[in-house]
């Protein structure tokens, strides 16, 4: 992937996306000891980074591919991205989502104009329902995490941080199926100026961690994690660029996702999900490591279940 690539991927995108605001915070700044610039893409249209790589994908199919729709398998932020940024562009887009995802969520990839077709909750099945759609529709499989596009589209996040901060040492995201990170990755290589990129991981689902350590991709025997969005994994097309881009992986507990969650909530009084605090953690965790560090961190999203709230007495 070269920079010529990404600046191309973000122009096309910019009439279809929100620049996001960047906000910092001076109490954050204290408890931390670091210099923190959020970019806030809970603020994003459908509220996350996500939205980025969905218009990316759809805008590079040829009109042919467009006029057949495209489908994916999602019961998260990305069937609401898919969804949304189809209906903007006057394309179908089938979302195959498990039957057991929450109503909440099936009513907002409905409200995008998505068309839903429910299947059995397991990932075999979200799979083949796909494929059937595929083959029966002629819609294009456009994969949430591991698609050259789709990586493109969420590396613009990091474009804009690195615009307006242009001496940020570190940036740092979540990391679940790949596409953020490798796009920050690719983002702060072509535009940072020595910026390294760390992500944020549960230790429940460690397995970029591992896979950085091994050097192959692995898996996650459990998910036990309140970081939904980050229960997905790696794949191949986005960890070649997180091994060369990415500096490490700094996991966390459980009561340290709620508790960043919880300040960010309290001191600067804006909605984030859980997945979106973890990287906020791991700077928490190791702060004695970038005291004094301008750091950008990545808020990536802000769609929360109201009924399933995460706070809970530490």
């Amino acid at each position: 992937m070269t920079k010529k690539e990404l600046k191309d991927c973000y122009e096309r995108i910019k009439p279809h996306i929100h620049r996001t605001p960047i906000f910092t915070s001076s109490q954050l700044n204290k408890i931390s000891k670091a210099e923190i610039y959020f970019k806030c893409e809970n603020f994003q249209r459908m509220g996350a980074f996500k939205m980025r790589g969905a218009t990316s994908a759809i805008l590079q199919l040829p009109k042919e591919q467009q006029s057949r729709g495209v489908v994916t398998h999602s019961s998260g932020n990305f069937a609401q991205a898919l969804s949304l940024a189809a209906q903007n562009l006057g394309v179908k887009a089938y979302i195959v989502m498990p039957s057991t995802a929450p109503q909440v969520k099936k009513d907002a990839v409905k409200g995008y104009g998505g068309i839903i077709i429910e299947c059995p909750p397991t990932l075999n099945d979200r799979e083949q329902t796909a494929a059937q759609i595929q083959k029966e529709r002629g819609a294009t499989f456009i994969h949430p995490s591991n698609d050259f596009d789709v990586i493109l589209g969420q590396g613009t996040a990091a474009i804009e941080l690195l615009e307006e901060n242009p001496d940020l040492e570190y940036i740092f995201t979540p990391v679940g199926g790949g596409g953020l990170i490798a796009g920050t990755g690719l983002a702060s290589y072509f535009y940072g100026d020595g910026c390294k990129v760390i992500g944020g991981e549960p230790f429940e689902v460690d397995d970029a961690y591992r896979s950085l350590l091994s050097g192959k991709i692995e898996t996650n025997i459990t998910a036990n994690t309140i970081a939904d969005g980050l229960k997905t994994q790696l794949g191949d097309i986005n960890f070649p660029i997180i091994q060369k881009h990415v500096s490490e992986i700094i996991r966390v507990e459980e009561h340290e996702i709620i508790e960043a969650m919880r300040l960010i909530w309290e001191r600067m009084k804006i909605i984030i999900e859980p997945s979106c605090a973890v990287p906020f953690a791991a700077l928490l965790r190791e702060k004695h490591r970038f005291s004094g560090r301008k750091i950008g961190i990545i808020l990536s999203g802000g769609n929360v279940d109201l009924e399933n709230l995460s706070f809970r007495t530490i």
